[in-house]
């Protein structure tokens, strides 16, 4: 059954505890990290409605650091659905409820994969993306996932043909 990038979004929020931060009044990447792999867990089991694993993690930036005291927002929505794997881009924003501000923090793209019963993949939906942002994400996941293949050893660059038509044009 097809479904809609749309229904797998899902909004997660946290407050930034004291045991959340480091020395310096900032949340902790890891535990930052930590409710980025749920949310986009969620996610991946709202499309595919089946238990699942993360599979690989992209490079995570932090842009702006979340202060103690301030809310965590992370947007995951499947971008991508494949074999049996999804890809999942998030964007996580800080927001001081004090002074009424939101601002972006960072983003990622984490993939799954599906299981079933006896733990092994098990294929997905496949995803229809319906807005502009939607059908810009889906076409890029193509060349992330090459991407990912080609630094995580399982695929050689050679084979990684959407990633070369960006070069060889």
């Amino acid at each position: 059954m097809d479904k809609k990038a749309s229904e797998s979004l899902v909004v997660m929020t946290e407050l930034v505890l004291p045991n959340d931060t480091n020395n310096f009044g900032n949340l902790m990447g890891g535990r930052l990290m930590y409710w980025m792999d749920i949310a986009a867990a969620l996610a991946a089991m709202k499309h595919c409605a089946a238990p699942v694993v993360t599979a690989s993690v992209d490079n995570i930036s932090f842009e702006t650091p979340i202060k103690i005291g301030n809310v965590v927002h992370i947007e995951a929505k499947v971008t991508r659905s494949f074999n049996s794997s999804m890809e999942v881009h998030m964007k996580v924003f800080g927001e001081d409820a004090i002074q009424q501000y939101r601002y972006k923090s960072n983003e990622a793209y984490y993939t799954f994969v599906a299981l079933d019963p006896t733990g092994k993949p098990r294929p997905v939906n496949k995803l229809i993306p319906e807005t502009e942002e939607e059908k810009k994400l889906y076409e890029g996941a193509l060349r992330r996932r090459q991407l990912r293949l080609i630094l995580g050893g399982k695929m050689k660059p050679d084979e990684a043909k959407e990633l070369k038509a960006l070069f060889l044009q």
